[in-house]
């Protein structure tokens, strides 16, 4: 090795060290994986009251609908190498003063975006707001009026569209009008997989279109990643990274099945009153997950992967069960309790985003 060379690498050390030990001292979330960590038992959680928020569903508020254990309200996200800054509403609502925030996907992202709004409200009750819903862009809007910001949710099930055509709905793997809702927003926030694996009378597709073939079905897991390499292609073509950032909410998980967690009599969720412990969950990851990592990699413009599914596989004990909206029918273990496991979430965006 010559001299230069030399003189050059061991500069390029003394550089990376000084820029370690910047960042233990002042900013240790930068080198820090934020989504490896465990549950922990916070008595000063939970971060809202949800029978006081006015934006909560009746779908997601479990107390009102009759849970009676409440320590699953108690747990809060804790990274293994570092700590992560509180939430702020008010810091929140000044930093993006005169800006846009807006989750779009299904309602795994609704259960975020009512987090979100929870948080700013518990943070600064008085804040004043309005309320816009299109129902035919499918959007609602809060505008927190005395900072012009708006937390803005477009429910999309698939990103990509559905088009009624004579031989029915027809899902277009390589079709995305609806982005032009998503254009000038400052933070993005997506998210879809929920509806992909369903099938029967629910569906809300005939056929599946890919490239010029139009098939009855096909594997869904392809057929999401087909999807959201469509959607990479939108974001590099109309995302200027300088304006606008993007997040990917990631794979929220299901507990239908607790063999996944090592209790194959469990009826499903139900009763489940604590976290998965430890910070390895021992069933699978969902199939969508290596598709998705694997899809993000391929987009030239920066994505912000949220990846929330780990963290989120371990709170076997956060679904609403039978105390959701469907609670003398139906068993929800796919959605979660507010205040709830969202709200780490919420929480992991807030660090991310600033």
């Amino acid at each position: 090795m010559s001299f230069k060379v030399h003189q050059r690498f061991c500069f390029s050390l003394l550089l990376v060290a000084i820029l370690l030990v910047f960042v233990e001292g002042e900013g240790e979330n930068i080198t820090c994986d934020v989504f490896n960590g465990t549950w922990v038992v916070d008595q000063s959680y939970p971060l809202y009251n949800a029978s006081i928020c006015p934006f909560i569903g009746k779908e997601f508020d479990c107390v009102k609908n009759g849970r009676p254990d409440q320590l699953y309200l108690k747990y809060r996200w804790q990274p293994h190498a570092c700590s992560l800054s509180s939430f702020d509403g008010q810091n929140f609502l000044e930093k993006l003063k005169g800006k846009t925030i807006m989750f779009v996907g299904d309602s795994l992202s609704k259960n975020h975006w009512l987090s979100l709004l929870c948080m700013i409200h518990s943070s600064v009750p008085s804040a004043r707001y309005s309320v816009k819903t299109s129902m035919v862009d499918d959007m609602t809007t809060y505008t927190f009026m005395d900072y012009e910001m708006k937390v803005m949710y477009h429910h999309s099930l698939y990103l990509v569209d559905i088009v009624e055509e004579k031989i029915g709905r027809v899902l277009k793997l390589d079709s995305i009008t609806s982005g032009k809702l998503w254009l000038g927003a400052d933070y993005l926030v997506f998210n879809t997989w929920h509806w992909w694996p369903r099938r029967g009378p629910t569906q809300p597709f005939d056929f599946i279109q890919d490239g010029d073939k139009v098939l009855k079905d096909m594997d869904r897991v392809v057929a999401f990643g087909k999807a959201i390499d469509t959607w990479g292609r939108w974001v590099d073509e109309n995302i200027d990274p300088v304006k606008s950032k993007v997040f990917f909410q990631g794979i929220s998980p299901t507990h239908y099945n607790g063999a996944g967690w090592g209790e194959p009599r469990a009826e499903a969720c139900l009763g489940q009153k604590e976290p998965v412990p430890g910070d390895k969950y021992p069933g699978a990851m969902p199939a969508a997950l290596a598709v998705l990592e694997n899809e993000l990699k391929t987009i030239k413009k920066p994505v912000t992967l949220l990846n929330i599914t780990t963290l989120s596989l371990l709170r076997k004990d956060g679904h609403p069960s039978k105390y959701g909206l469907n609670w003398k029918t139906g068993m929800d273990c796919s959605h979660w309790c507010l205040a709830g496991v969202p709200d780490a979430w919420s929480v992991l965006l807030y660090n991310l985003m600033f």
